[in-house]
């Protein structure tokens, strides 16, 4: 086999680098001292020089028929010219190592396996211009690149939103172009059962279909009454997993159990504990209908069901879900009882693991692997199991601490279903995980030794559709967080750098386009922070700016402009805005009408991007870019007594649940107008609020009131009762008075008001008594409820 140029011919060249913007990063990236490019023609040849690297040479000629408008012929002769595809032995243990050289006349990539030179195709395609043309043009490059972790996946769950196999073969080459490996495909859902299952035929018929959505965002504004579902056949499944084969990608199936199973006890009633009736369910949450614990029928129908699916996954892995299994049904089921006592179990904590560990009996008998939700920890973990860690990392590292594999799928890092904007644009299922947040994730928790750290193989982003109805919308919400990952799961951990991933992100928007997907622009978004005066009076409003490349979409007019204004009646006014063509560094700017928030004596424009706020009061902010305005961001400001001064509460909140600007965010003036999704409250699971104020000086107190969220089916509870203390010298404290009435809002908001003796105070201590533990038949029941709090106002 043909040997690259030795690296020592070669350095690195900074300016040609930055021409060169592959994501996720290589190992090992270096071009000579004298530029030069390779140009990939109608004519030049793909030269296979291994055999079986044929799944290579078509994916390319596929990406350049879809994208540019021709193929390259496939040769197996010896020529000198062209694509030659390879293989070089580099002993690396995970497969997926390649090596890659471009120079005068001839691409040559080889991988250890034919998963490398896959990915090194993946390489190529990313050297391509991303303006369409018949002459492509590639620098001359040397690469070494090979896999940091073997678990490289995504997942789509199809049970909330059913999706084409169109769609489903367009994701798995989204996961193939980002070198990832596993596509985890769920298929059954309390809203849809979403495989064929021969024996079975009323999985589909039955199960497979809804009586209509829920509109908006849960618990939502009603039902839309449309009959929705539709489901896979296991011709079409094998179709699917064929096509992801020759990107090796390996799908893996869920199948849910115990709970998550309304959908199949609709179809088959008597699987659960109380016979129905059931329903497929038109609304999202948790639900109490489970497959019975104590029935064999039950097991043995999930064991008809597993001898359907396993011969259509060559995989070694499945997943059977076995997370949100409620146990009311099984408390109350004389049947379930019966094997609680049977078996000398403790409670029905330690009957889900007996019933997980059952199935894994089977499943391990068929040759294959249980994967389960780091539920399956509850109880007693099942001997050979994989956890996948969803509930932050510590089911992660307490399965990798008992010598289990695990993969990471924490819900503060990697759910793509999460918002990525504050400003929201569309709903989303709450939470907000931005770029940088996916792309600043290590897999392998520092809690891990060395050795423990091994048992991770790897990391997963999730997305739920339970709001995506439509291809789009899981691509917007998908990219670019899932190229961000890619290169977490891909590249060594020193290599990573966000300035640097930054700039290279900028070309991956154009591949997007190039591919005709959607994606989410919030990276290029202002966004917004409010912070304390030196002084505490007032508030600052700081904006945020993030400017793109030259020429860039997303190019910002001047690196400083943004105009922020008050937000009042409308009028039409004159403002400048650059113009490009005429002046190109948008030094002189042009005069244009536009409509913009009367008032322009107050237009601000500060260099440093930030206003003072010192009274009740509503602003708006617009980027300006070369191509016109950007989406505002806006926000209002309610001003009391409290506003902008200092705060600190005796309890940390959840490291998710910080607020905007930390604890500050309880006086900072804003409240939340969008629900669940605000990055403003501040949340604690478990543990009581207690907040204490500095009002600056002694003045009068009369009432306090705190802004909350009452979102039960979420977890999240008012308090038991708020109470107020106050004080002169922040030491001694009296008790000023108490309430509980839970005044509702919009957006499942509310708040809670503490009338007070008319008092003199300059501290003011704010107690919210938590829920406590939720009660049996309610969401997430045994659990510690969460308190939510965005502000406090005192009066």
């Amino acid at each position: 086999m043909r040997k690259l140029l030795t690296l020592a011919l070669l350095c690195s060249s900074p300016t040609l680098f930055s021409q060169v913007n592959i994501i996720p990063q290589p190992v090992e990236l270096i071009q000579p001292k004298i530029a030069g490019s390779f140009v990939i023609t109608k004519s030049t040849p793909i030269v296979l020089d291994g055999s079986g690297l044929e799944n290579s040479a078509n994916f390319l000629n596929d990406y350049l028929q879809q994208v540019y408008g021709f193929t390259l012929k496939v040769t197996n002769k010896s020529t000198p010219g062209g694509i030659h595809l390879n293989y070089e032995k580099m002993e690396y243990p995970i497969p997926g190592a390649y090596v890659m050289q471009v120079k005068k006349g001839q691409v040559y990539i080889a991988g250890d396996n034919e998963n490398g030179t896959f990915y090194g195709v993946q390489t190529l395609l990313q050297l391509l211009p991303v303006e369409k043309s018949a002459s492509l043009k590639i620098p001359y490059v040397n690469i070494k690149d090979y896999p940091r972790f073997q678990y490289r996946g995504l997942m789509l769950d199809v049970g909330r939103h059913f999706f084409p196999i169109s769609f489903v073969k367009k994701y798995i080459d989204y996961i193939a172009l980002h070198k990832m490996n596993y596509f985890h495909w769920h298929l059954t859902e309390d809203q849809g059962w979403r495989i064929e299952i021969k024996k079975y035929p009323k999985l589909t018929e039955v199960g497979g279909w809804r009586n209509g959505t829920i509109i908006g965002r849960y618990p939502g504004t009603g039902n839309d009454n449309i009959r929705y579902g539709g489901f896979y056949t296991q011709e079409e499944v094998k179709e699917i997993v064929a096509y992801a084969a020759k990107r090796y990608v390996t799908v893996i199936p869920e199948i849910e159990m115990p709970g998550h199973a309304s959908a199949a006890l609709t179809a088959y009633p008597h699987l659960g504990c109380t016979g129905g009736p059931y329903k497929v369910q038109g609304t999202w949450g948790v639900f109490n209908e489970v497959f019975c614990a104590g029935n064999d029928t039950v097991f043995n129908f999930l064991q008809d069901v597993l001898d359907e699916v396993i011969p259509l996954f060559p995989a070694k892995y499945v997943h059977v879900g076995a997370d949100e299994c409620p146990k009311e049904s099984w408390k109350k089921c004389p049947k379930c009882q019966q094997r609680i006592k049977d078996l000398g179990l403790k409670d029905e904590h330690e009957l889900q693991s007996y019933f997980i560990q059952r199935m894994e009996k089977y499943i391990n008998g068929k040759g294959k692997t249980l994967i389960g939700w780091d539920e399956i920890l509850e109880g007693g973990l099942a001997p050979n199991a994989v956890v996948m860690s969803w509930r932050g990392e510590k089911g992660g590292i307490e399965a990798a601490k008992q010598k289990h594999q695990v993969i990471m799928t924490p819900t503060t890092y990697v759910y793509l279903d999460y918002s990525q904007t504050k400003n929201e644009d569309s709903v989303t299922i709450g939470g907000f995980i931005p770029l940088q947040k996916v792309y600043g994730y290590e897999p392998i928790p520092k809690e891990l030794t060395e050795e423990e750290g091994k048992y991770v193989l790897g990391a997963q982003g999730n997305v739920w559709t339970e709001y995506m109805k439509y291809p789009s919308k899981v691509e917007y919400m998908v990219f670019p967080r899932a190229t961000a990952l890619s290169e977490v799961l891909w590249s060594p951990k020193e290599k990573r750098n966000w300035n640097d991933f930054e700039k290279r992100l900028q070309t991956q928007f154009k591949r997007y386009t190039l591919w005709g997907s959607s994606s989410s622009s919030a990276f290029f978004q202002p966004s917004a922070s409010i912070l304390p005066t030196p002084d505490n009076n007032g508030v600052i409003w700081q904006i945020n700016n993030r400017a793109a490349e030259k020429g860039s979409l997303f190019e910002y007019a001047s690196t400083k402009m943004i105009k922020v204004l008050p937000h009042d009646t409308l009028k039409k006014v004159t403002i400048y805005l650059p113009d490009f063509k005429k002046d190109p560094d948008g030094s002189k700017g042009m005069l244009r009408d536009s409509t913009v928030y009367r008032k322009t004596n107050e237009l601000q424009y500060d260099n440093t991007n930030k206003v003072k706020v010192t009274s009740t009061s509503h602003w708006k902010a617009v980027p300006l870019y070369h191509h016109g305005e950007g989406v505002a961001l806006e926000q209002k400001f309610t001003f009391n007594k409290a506003t902008g001064k200092k705060v600190t509460i005796a309890t940390p909140t959840a490291e998710n649940r910080a607020g905007n600007g930390g604890t500050f965010s309880l006086v900072n003036g804003a409240k939340s107008a969008i629900g669940i999704n605000s990055d403003e409250w501040l949340g604690w699971q478990g543990p009581d609020m207690e907040a204490v104020i500095d009002l600056g000086k002694a003045q009068p107190v009369s009432s306090v009131n705190l802004h909350i969220l009452d979102q039960q089916p979420s977890w999240v509870y008012p308090p038991q009762y708020v109470e107020v203390l106050v004080s002169k010298d922040g030491k001694t404290f009296e008790a000023a008075g108490k309430a509980s009435e839970v005044v509702k809002e919009a957006s499942n908001m509310a708040s809670i008001t503490v009338p007070v003796a008319a008092k003199d105070a300059r501290f003011v201590k704010v107690v919210a008594k938590s829920h406590g533990v939720i009660a049996d038949g309610k969401p997430g029941s045994g659990s510690k409820a969460w308190l939510f709090v965005d502000e406090i106002s005192v009066n």
